[in-house]
């Protein structure tokens, strides 16, 4: 990879795991491998949950979008990535990498809200079963989801309005595979940066309260499962809420840590391992994640696999 007037160019410069060529192309292999694995779990969960009668359940519903969040978070940072590693070029424009951080943030932020409003969905569930229709009724599912996408677009709108104000003027090096929001704050030579820096905080701030009352809803819930007497129905609830409480702890225990660690200018390969938690591995094992555990998702798949068998 050639570095040639890396502090006056316009764009940025993507770093990556190495430039190496040869490990390189065994990156662009990896990845593309993930993503397509990732693309075509999550479009599968996606159509069953469309069409599949069994599957009209709110908790399918807002799984559904969590799927669409996801294959459009893959999209958004592991084509490019690709792309970079194939081509030996690293370079992203100016407006690619706003249009990624725009992008990359909103459904990020889409993926944490979504996951809030699943939890309540199970507490509902669980502990107030004999409302739940009402509590969780089609409008309100809705509306929920409704108000999830909106507040998608909140992240990305304020970061890229505080970024477009940013003076850069060292060299213009990302060293991460897609433009992430800590390292191009580090390439400032201002204090502008400060403000971003009081987004971030601001965001981390709700997500972490996202995150408290997604453990308030399963303290309630694991509370009530407990003191069932059927063997029978604990494993079914602990069969749907203990993937989602696990994709939870995965995605927002290493967003945080990456967004809100001090950056370094020799990162540490840990560092990149959490970029990859947080980014690409949530996204390509939740459909995996749900599935395992879940005898319906099962059953609607193994159908579709026969059917499609039979018709070939």
């Amino acid at each position: 990879m050639i570095v040639e007037n890396i502090t006056t160019m316009r764009g940025f410069l993507l770093m990556g795991f190495s430039d190496n060529h040869e490990l390189q192309i065994l990156q662009a292999l990896l990845f593309l491998v993930t993503y397509l694995l990732g693309s075509a779990g999550n479009v599968i969960i996606i159509t069953i949950t469309t069409l599949d009668p069994q599957l009209q359940s709110p908790m399918y519903y807002f799984l559904k979008h969590l799927s669409i969040l996801d294959l459009s978070s893959l999209s958004v940072t592991v084509p490019q990535y690709v792309d970079i590693c194939l081509t030996q070029s690293g370079y992203i424009s100016y407006a690619q990498c706003m249009l990624q951080i725009f992008f990359f943030t909103g459904f990020a932020w889409g993926e944490v809200a979504i996951l809030t409003v699943m939890s309540y969905d199970r507490y509902v569930a669980v502990c107030l079963p004999l409302h739940y229709e009402v509590i969780m009724g089609p409008s309100k599912c809705r509306w929920a989801v409704t108000a999830v996408w909106l507040s998608s677009v909140i992240p990305g709108t304020l970061y890229i309005a505080t970024i477009f104000s940013i003076r850069f003027c060292r060299a213009k090096i990302i060293h991460q595979f897609f433009c992430d929001v800590p390292q191009v704050l580090k390439l400032s030579c201002s204090n502008d940066y400060l403000v971003t820096i009081g987004v971030a905080d601001f965001l981390s701030a709700v997500a972490f309260a996202c995150f408290i009352g997604i453990v308030n809803s399963y303290v309630h819930i694991f509370s009530t499962v407990l003191r069932m007497p059927s063997a029978e129905s604990r494993s079914k609830v602990f069969s749907t809420c203990l993937p989602h409480l696990f994709v939870v702890l995965l995605f927002l225990s290493t967003g945080i840590f990456a967004y809100l660690k001090p950056t370094s200018d020799s990162p540490t390969a840990l560092q990149f391992l959490v970029s990859i938690f947080y980014t690409v591995l949530p996204p390509t094992l939740n459909p995996v994640i749900y599935s395992l555990r879940n005898e319906t998702i099962k059953s609607v798949i193994r159908k579709l696999l026969l059917s499609s068998k039979f018709t070939g």
